[in-house]
């Protein structure tokens, strides 16, 4: 269970910005951390770095177009 969650705002910032603050957040967290990343699109390239490194993720569409991506690695 996630005890703790991280909000990056990325909404506004250019790539490779948001990118690098995901991945900084998420080498900082332990099992029971998340992250919740904020945009304004689809971050495709992160999506394929996440699965490689054995990250699961799940991303919601909100109607105000924001893009919320929450981030967080499984436990055995």
């Amino acid at each position: 269970m996630r005890q703790s969650r991280t909000t990056i705002d990325a909404r506004g910032l250019e790539p490779p910005e948001p990118f690098e603050l995901t991945m900084a957040a998420l080498e900082s967290c332990d099992a029971s951390q998340s992250v919740l990343l904020l945009l304004s699109r689809e971050p495709y390239p992160l999506y394929r770095v996440l699965e490689r490194n054995g990250y699961c993720r799940e991303t919601r569409h909100r109607l105000d177009g924001t893009v919320e991506v929450l981030i967080w690695r499984e436990t055995p």
